[in-house]
C-alpha cells in the first residue's frame, strides 16, 4: 500500500497559490484518473484511489499538516518507505521537481510538521519548484501565498505529470 500526500492549505483563499501546489498536483492525477475527493473526518483529509495507492490532502492548514499524515500512515500502516509528500520548494527553479527521501524539513512547516508527528525523516519527498521571491524582496511568507497565473499552473501540472506517468 502506498501513500502520496499533497500539502497545502485548505479554503478558497489558498487555492491555486505557490504554497498549495502539492494539492494541485494531486488534483490533477484525480481529475485525469476519473477519481473523487471523499472527506474523511477521523483523519482531517480528502481521500481518493484504493487499490494499493491512497492520495490525501489534510484540511489542517499547512503547518499541522503532521496530524492527519501520522493518522493516514497509522491507520493504513504504512511504511515510510511507501509515504510520499508532495510540497512547494522555494530553493528550486520554478516547475523543477525533485524527489529526494530522508532529507530535513529546509525550513518548510508543513514537512517540518510531518517530520515532528511521524518521528521520522525517512519518507520520500516531492519537491516542487516555485523559485524565489526577486532580489531584495524577502517575505517569503507573501510569495508562497499569491496566486499563480493560468500559465504557471499548466506548467507545474505538465512537469509533475511526468513524474506519475
Amino acid at each position: 500500500m502506498k501513500l502520496i500526500i499533497g500539502l497545502g492549505n485548505p479554503g478558497k483563499e489558498y487555492e491555486k497559490t505557490r504554497h498549495n501546489v502539492g494539492f494541485m498536483v494531486l488534483d490533477e492525477i484525480v481529475r485525469t484518473r476519473g477519481l473523487e475527493w471523499q472527506a474523511e473526518q477521523k483523519f482531517n483529509a480528502l481521500i481518493a484511489g484504493g487499490e494499493g495507492v491512497f492520495l490525501a490532502k489534510p484540511q489542517s492548514f499547512m503547518n499541522e499538516s503532521g496530524d492527519s499524515v501520522s493518522k493516514l500512515a497509522n491507520f493504513y500502516r504504512i511504511a515510510l518507505d511507501d509515504l510520499t509528500v508532495i510540497h512547494d520548494d522555494v530553493d528550486l527553479e520554478f516547475g523543477k521537481t525533485r524527489l529526494k527521501k530522508g532529507m530535513g524539513s529546509g525550513g518548510h512547516h508543513g514537512v517540518d510538521s510531518v517530520i515532528e508527528k511521524l518521528g521520522s525523516k525517512n519518507f520520500w519527498r516531492l519537491k516542487v519548484g516555485i523559485g524565489r521571491p526577486g532580489p531584495g524582496i524577502f517575505d517569503v511568507e507573501s510569495w508562497v501565498l499569491q496566486k499563480l497565473d493560468d500559465a504557471q499552473l499548466r506548467e507545474i501540472v505538465k512537469r509533475t505529470n511526468s513524474v506519475f506517468n
